[in-house]
């Protein structure tokens, strides 16, 4: 069995033009592979600054746009191929994903690849308390030391042209 990734652009932005939505589908494949995870569906929007501010402050009372936010969902269901786990839905800010990689240092390639990755693990149970990534300082917390590792594995991939 595989897993199902479904990509798609918020209404009434324009997509970027290196935004392949099967190149972030296997590379969302990829990652599960990695963590061991078969049989999950997982669903990726990508939006503006706007929305995601929507989302978070309806979802998390934070009346401020940010980068990633994840839905947990967990209902299984059966159909011709077998049984599935909705594992849930990720947003990613496109307006966030370049201030984010200039405030890292690093590539837009490489903040969507880690993004995703956050994503994917927050989907499967992974949290990561109070710390988060920061620049020139190397991550304790179990989530994002594996979110770095995968990251390192998966280095040649590239989602974004620059």
């Amino acid at each position: 069995m595989a897993n199902r990734i479904m990509v798609s652009i918020q209404g009434g932005i324009t997509a970027p033009s290196w935004l392949d939505e099967n190149k972030i589908g296997k590379f969302v494949i990829e990652v599960l592979k990695k963590i061991g995870k078969n049989g999950e569906e997982v669903s990726i929007l990508f939006c503006n600054d706007m929305a995601i501010q929507q989302l978070n402050s309806q979802y998390r009372n934070i009346d401020s746009p940010t980068d990633i936010l994840s839905f947990e969902n967990g209902t299984k269901y059966t159909d011709d191929e077998g049984e599935w786990l909705q594992a849930g839905d990720i947003a990613i800010s496109l307006d966030t994903l370049p201030k984010n990689a200039e405030y890292f240092g690093v590539s837009e390639n490489e903040e969507l690849k880690r993004l995703l990755i956050h994503g994917v693990l927050h989907l499967n149970g992974y949290d990561h308390g109070e710390e988060h990534i920061e620049p020139g300082k190397e991550p304790t917390d179990e989530m994002l030391v594996l979110q770095e590792k995968i990251l390192h594995e998966l280095d040649e991939v590239v989602l974004v042209e620059e």
